[in-house]
């Protein structure tokens, strides 16, 4: 009798988890068939095979969205974010996880408040402030707004996996001679590298796909990222969809390759990080 109940079991979670991933991954169909059918087979018939296959789609996006640079802006903007958050916010994280500095409390409840708060609430000060510096237009200006908004996330998750190394390991090192330093780089750092690996994942995909502060503090044509390209490729009157299909489905890839490659590295570090602090 139990045998056949967690047969029927595991068949209920096969059929829930086909039904899933069907959901998921209809979209991603729908993208690829659209982009490859000229405009008017898209408005004729959007959920059908394409009579013709048009890979010209994929041209007339890479050239009129001008990939060719906006997808260099958006690298140089993911990178420099990913850098300087894993930078900043396992030094923040270990300070917070082993360090019980004054007012500790009041700064973890900050951390935990701004995680929460929109950006719509400081962006138009900011925006102010940045043309105050000069920094409208600035690659490296925007980057260093997603440090800002991300980092507090990047800490709270990274403390998770601070404390749930051992003090001894630290205490081990401290005796055999080692400082503070020494014992964050060495020791601790190569320990909890997944939870870096998964905050790296994490504030990647967010930055690449970010479009508001970007559309807002990124207006030259030369500075703009591939998601406002993506978005300009949309005429006022008319829009070939073919080529919009085409410029989201080259937008998505890239995202959808490294987290298929990183996927296996992403659940040990989420599943890392869940511990209680």
């Amino acid at each position: 009798m139990r045998l056949v109940e967690s047969r029927l079991t595991l068949w209920v979670c096969y059929i829930l988890l086909g039904i899933f991933a069907f959901i998921a991954l209809f979209p991603i169909a729908l993208l690829v068939l659209n982009s490859l059918k000229p405009a008017a087979q898209i408005v004729q018939n959007p959920l059908g095979l394409p009579q013709q296959i048009r890979w010209q789609n994929f041209a007339n996006a890479w050239n009129h969205a001008k990939f060719s640079r906006t997808f260099i802006n958006s690298l140089i903007v993911s990178g420099t974010t990913i850098a300087l958050v894993c930078s900043t916010s396992s030094l923040t994280a270990f300070v917070i996880a082993r360090r019980k500095i004054k007012s500790w409390k009041i700064f973890t409840f900050y951390l935990l408040a701004t995680t929460t708060a929109p950006i719509q609430l400081y962006i138009f000060p900011l925006y102010f402030g940045f043309a105050k510096l000069g920094l409208i237009n600035n690659i490296f200006g925007v980057a260093l707004i997603y440090t800002a908004l991300y980092s507090p996330f990047a800490v709270m998750l990274l403390r998770t996996y601070f404390i749930a190394v051992p003090k001894e390991l630290e205490e081990a090192a401290i005796v055999d001679g080692a400082t503070h330093w020494q014992v964050f780089w060495r020791v601790m750092l190569p320990i909890v590298s997944p939870g870096i690996l998964t905050v790296a994942l994490i504030i990647g995909l967010n930055s690449w796909n970010e479009f508001l502060i970007a559309t807002t503090f990124l207006q030259k044509q030369e500075n703009t990222t591939a998601v406002i390209a993506f978005f300009l490729l949309s005429g006022q009157y008319s829009s070939d969809w073919g080529e919009i299909m085409a410029a989201a489905l080259i937008i998505v890839v890239p995202v959808v390759v490294l987290f298929v490659f990183m996927q296996k590295r992403f659940i040990e570090g989420m599943a890392g990080g869940s511990v209680k602090g």
